[in-house]
């Protein structure tokens, strides 16, 4: 009994091993499959990823053809900036001097305003004086008119009419000497034109650059009418026209005298500053910080005083 059931056993381990040798080639078909199913995907990634490779080198053709252009560009904005900025620069350098030149332009013109103010002033006064005249003139020939028509109504007293006649007769004479009067002024400068006349030419040539012949109408300004109100400015454009001729040693003279002289004129200010440029000309950089010192001090608010504040500065001196 025993020995049948080994037997068995045996018979079924065998058919076991038969029947697993039987189905051994299906496992082998399925994974060939698989093998096959995944060279397809290997070979699709490929495909894939070569199509993302060609895509990344035309980029990358357009990104360089952007790039080249944008470098281009930029050189050409880089050259015009240049020459724009070397524009400005001339044109600073260009304005700078048309600045200067403006400058004493604009100051020409500040004179001749305040020369015609003075003139209106003068003008009004002379009116003034002429109506008090007229009205005085009047009111004496008011008071005479009386005095002429009493005169034959009183017997008696014809020594005093006579004497009363006598004024309008004695008033001839002055009225006569009146140009002999006149005269005594005109001996006294014969050659000299009128104040204004001569003021006026001579501000005309400094315009002009007719520096030679503005020096001898402001100088003849100066000995013919120094105590009017426009001797100062006639004292500081003789200033001027020295240091426009790089006489600068004259300048300060002529700009010395106009602070010394007139401490009340309106171009004590430039006085100052100019002087101070001018000794800076002659190498007196202790004396000149001086005077552009004195203009911060003196002159607050001005632009002679913006002036020699930006040339402090430029000197690298202290403005205190």
């Amino acid at each position: 009994m025993r020995k049948q059931t080994i037997a068995l056993l045996g018979a079924a381990m065998l058919a076991g091993a038969l029947g697993g040798a039987l189905f051994s080639p299906a496992p082998a078909q399925a994974v060939a499959r698989e093998i096959i199913e995944l060279q397809e995907s290997v070979t699709q990634v490929l495909t894939n990823q070569q199509a993302m490779q060609t895509q990344m080198t035309q980029n990358a053709a357009v990104e360089k053809t952007l790039l080249d252009q944008m470098t281009t560009t930029i050189n050409s904005f880089n050259s015009n900036m240049a020459t724009l900025q070397k524009s400005v620069q001339d044109l600073q350098a260009n304005s700078g001097s048309s600045l200067n030149s403006m400058g004493t332009q604009v100051q020409g013109l500040a004179d001749n305003v305040s020369d015609l103010q003075a003139r209106v002033g003068k003008l009004d006064q002379k009116l003034t004086d002429a109506q008090n005249t007229l009205q005085s003139i009047d009111a004496k020939l008011a008071s005479n008119e009386p005095a002429g028509s009493s005169e034959p109504g009183t017997p008696g007293t014809s020594g005093t009419p006579s004497n009363d006649a006598a004024p309008p007769v004695s008033s001839a004479p002055p009225s006569s000497s009146a140009p002999g009067s006149s005269a005594g002024p005109s001996a006294m400068a014969p050659s000299a034109p009128s104040a204004d006349v001569l003021y006026s030419n001579a501000l005309r040539d400094v315009s002009g650059k007719r520096y030679d012949l503005a020096t001898q109408e402001f100088s003849d300004y100066l000995r013919y009418y120094g105590g009017t109100d426009l001797a100062s400015n006639a004292q500081f454009y003789l200033g001027e026209i020295a240091y426009s001729q790089g006489k600068y040693a004259d300048a300060v003279t002529a700009y010395s005298k106009v602070i010394e002289n007139y401490p009340k004129s309106f171009k004590l200010a430039p006085a100052h500053l100019k002087k101070g440029l001018a000794l800076l000309e002659l190498n007196q950089k202790t004396n000149a910080e001086r005077e552009l010192r004195a203009v911060v001090r003196l002159f607050p608010g001005t632009d002679e005083e913006r002036r020699a504040r930006e040339k402090l500065k430029e000197l690298g001196a202290p403005v205190a």
